[in-house]
């Protein structure tokens, strides 16, 4: 059973704490993707075109990637618990901000607050977790923490959507700036006080970046999140591609289900066999993008294929943050900055290379995405193999912990 210490010396189990920073990655997540759910809306409401709404999602994740290193190194002898309720304070004004604005230059400013405080509080709230459990933990302390991005993607955005279809685009960017002060309160009272860290030349950004085990790690973060996000982007166009039963939605529902699942049964795996569940997920990526090219629209092997799918892309933040975690003894959140820098640039890569391919080759269309996912599935699948069968030769503890 985890643990976390409490003043008196002693340990005890809190799902709750464990819960409540679940539900900041949760409100995290939405934050980032919520014009998504609402383009049709905000671009009328605001007299903008479909391009402009995308941009606050892209200059969202731009943000973070670029200021996730500086910013997180520049915090880091922050008091952990301070540190995030500033980081909830600036979510909540970027969303209530939005709402109550019908400036595109002003909003476009708000959503870099938000990408500003969410590259700051995605590594961070990782590390903060882990040292609230001993060592042999902190890959499930890591699962459940970062089970709120699955949940926002998979629950949160649905019904996001729906405040925003029936009650206005306002309505929903108010909401989630109140869930995120409610967060805040809750955060205030019940989280424990962590001290922050020294940064010094050995937890260095620099540092960090010179250990070959966290770049094998940063490599498989990477082909895998490019073969996942490449294809999720362009998800509305596979299902109609393959004629798939029920819709997107069905499609959302199905991949849902296979993500939450995942994110679950991984947290019992994740500190004893971190490399095994890394192997299984990339395989089990690579399978379902087989069937899609294989079986498209076969009644029965579409359902399964967006199933396994999902199960594949549920524990991806946590597996990847545990396992660079896992690497390092001090600076876990400059070492997870670095993480979580390479993951957001890896979407924008991905969505590139997915537009150009759906540009140049028309004829092919998503089918070209499909293949490109596979292709960086089964990279990884190797460079994990390769990585396996070293450790095993060396004497040296292994490169990602099993």
């Amino acid at each position: 059973m985890s643990t976390i210490p409490n003043p008196s010396g002693m340990k005890t189990f809190s799902w709750f704490v464990f819960g409540l920073m679940s539900s900041v990655t949760f409100v995290g997540i939405l934050s980032e993707l919520v014009p998504s759910g609402i383009m049709p809306q905000m671009s009328k409401g605001l007299g903008i075109s479909d391009s402009q709404v995308g941009f606050l999602v892209g200059v969202y994740a731009l943000a973070s990637a670029i200021c996730a290193i500086p910013l997180v190194s520049a915090t880091l002898a922050m008091n952990r618990k301070k540190l995030l309720l500033m980081l909830l304070a600036g979510f909540a004004l970027s969303n209530i901000a939005v709402a109550l604005s019908s400036s595109y230059t002003v909003i476009v400013a708000c959503r870099i607050l938000g990408g500003i405080c969410a590259g700051v509080m995605w590594p961070m709230i990782a590390a903060y977790g882990t040292r609230l459990v001993p060592p042999e933990m902190h890959g499930r302390a890591i699962t459940v923490i970062m089970a709120g991005n699955t949940l926002g993607i998979s629950i949160g955005m649905p019904a996001m959507t729906t405040i925003g279809v029936n009650f206005g685009w306002r309505a929903e960017f108010m909401a989630l700036g109140l869930l995120v002060a409610a967060i805040a309160v809750l955060s205030q009272f019940f989280l424990p006080s962590v001290q922050g860290a020294r940064l010094s030349k050995s937890n260095s950004p620099l540092a960090v970046l010179k250990n070959p085990r966290i770049l094998i790690v940063l490599l498989l973060t990477f082909l895998t999140v490019t073969a996942h996000y490449g294809i999720y982007t362009y998800i509305t166009l596979l299902v109609e591609r393959i004629d798939f039963p029920g819709g997107i939605g069905m499609a959302l529902l199905i991949f849902g289900i296979g993500s939450i699942i995942s994110v679950f049964g991984s947290a019992k795996y994740v500190d004893a066999h971190l490399r095994g569940l890394i192997v299984s997920m990339l395989v089990t990526g690579a399978v379902a993008m087989t069937l899609f090219l294989m079986f498209a629209g076969t009644p029965g092997v579409s359902h399964v294929a967006f199933l396994l799918w999902g199960v594949a892309f549920g524990p991806l933040v946590s597996m990847y943050q545990a396992a660079v975690s896992a690497q390092v003894d001090e600076a876990k959140d400059v070492a997870t900055s670095v993480q979580s820098s390479v993951f957001n640039f890896s979407i924008m890569i991905a969505t590139g290379i997915a537009g150009a391919l759906l540009t140049r080759s028309p004829d092919t269309g998503v089918k070209g995405i499909v293949w490109m996912s596979l292709i960086c599935f089964i990279a990884a699948i190797v460079v994990a193999f390769m990585v396996s069968r070293t450790s095993k030769r060396a004497s040296s503890p292994a490169t990602i912990e099993s």
